[in-house]
């Protein structure tokens, strides 16, 4: 199949081979394209479905708490989402949350925290959120306002939280606070919120072009024991950006995933739509983008199994992640476009593969950091 051909590619061993093949085949029986009329409900749906088959053990670390290895794979987690974008959005957004969501409990989370949340991420019992956003604190982290005062055997929330993946539907939510140590992101810490702790709401629900579960979090003295701090205090902008250093490069994946899916569909367009008394694949024009994309498609793909590959031998990655989502998105961006234009009217109506992928796509060039935060990060390590 051409979109397992780059499993030849060295940055692979055998079993990411074989995990690519497995997923492949069992999201073609399992997994449908389209956007769901109750997006809360699929989402659930498919985090059960996901653990029940045992794919959601790769998103966290640990083999006797249900993980696939005593370390996230980096390229197993590339590998999934790549698979799972391209064969529906919803499910690879549902994959992700729950890695992202749990991710700072998997790196620097005590043994108790890790023995009570993560065999139950693992399984897909429960759903996980990762709440770093802001209103006035997106790119920039260090602006954070909403604050955790220690008090006794607690630390008391009070803020909000933005633009939250899963929230409204997450069991418990992985929540950065201004503790206060130091000025800037040297103050800032991480805490496990459980969905049911008192002073913890659902302020709004936000709906977006691609519908996924988005919510606005409100935290009003909400008391978090100080057994749900994660690490030490004044952490966790560290924890959080290492969480990010192994999902970035997920990101960029999964935009790959849509990549490949919109050049097959552009490639099936261009084979079977008739024109001119020949077929759109005949058109020089039509050559010229299919190519173009294809080059597109393998470029961002270098990019991403590098970086991933890098990290799995215990490499720094800033950079080569940042690299790697900064090309994959941007990339898929111009790809998408391209077999809109190649479908014609076709590709904006409602419905269609290729339009719902114009819509995924979108986002992908802003969370977990914006094309331009990207571009700072690469800029600045090349200069230093």
């Amino acid at each position: 199949m051409p979109h397992l051909k780059h499993l030849e590619w060295p940055f692979f061993d055998a079993p990411h081979r074989e995990l690519a093949a497995e997923l492949d085949a069992w999201c073609g029986a399992h997994l449908h394209a389209g956007h769901a009329a109750d997006v809360d409900a699929e989402c659930q749906s498919l985090v059960k479905q996901l653990g029940e088959a045992g794919w959601l053990r790769h998103a966290i670390a640990g083999q006797a708490l249900g993980g696939a290895a005593e370390v996230i794979d980096t390229r197993a987690i590339c590998l999934l989402r790549e698979t799972l974008a391209r064969h529906n959005g919803l499910a690879d957004f549902a994959f992700a949350m729950q890695g992202l969501g749990s991710g700072a409990i998997s790196l620097a989370g005590s043994a108790a925290q890790r023995e009570r949340y993560l065999p139950r991420v693992a399984s897909g019992e429960v759903l996980a959120a990762f709440a770093l956003s802001e209103p006035e604190a997106g790119s920039d982290v260090a602006a954070m306002q909403c604050s955790a005062v220690e008090d006794g055997d607690a630390y008391v929330l009070n803020g909000e939280k933005t633009w939250i993946s899963n929230g409204g539907i997450a069991g418990f939510y992985t929540v950065f606070a201004r503790t206060g140590e130091s000025p800037g992101s040297r103050g800032i810490s991480a805490f496990i919120v459980d969905a049911d702790t008192p002073g913890f709401e659902i302020a709004e629900r936000i709906q977006v072009i691609a519908p996924h579960p988005l919510a606005r979090l409100r935290f009003v003295n909400c008391r978090v024991p100080k057994s749900q701090l994660i690490g030490t205090a004044g952490e966790g902008f560290k924890i959080a950006m290492r969480t990010l250093d192994v999902f970035r490069t997920s990101v960029a994946a999964a935009a790959l995933g849509f990549a490949r899916r919109a050049l097959q569909e552009g490639l099936a367009q261009a084979k079977s739509r008739a024109m001119f008394g020949a077929r759109l694949a005949d058109l020089p024009l039509t050559q010229a983008k299919l190519a173009t994309m294809a080059c597109t498609v393998d470029s961002s793909a270098l990019l991403v199994y590098r970086a991933a590959w890098q990290r799995d031998q215990g490499q720094n990655v800033t950079r080569e992640a940042a690299m790697a989502k900064l090309m994959a998105t941007e990339g898929a961006q111009q790809v998408i476009d391209a077999a809109v234009q190649l479908f014609g009217g076709r590709g904006v109506r409602s419905g269609e593969m290729v339009e719902q992928l114009y819509r995924e796509i979108r986002a992908l060039r802003i969370y977990e950091g914006a094309s331009e935060v990207q571009q700072l990060i690469i800029g600045r390590d090349l200069l230093r």
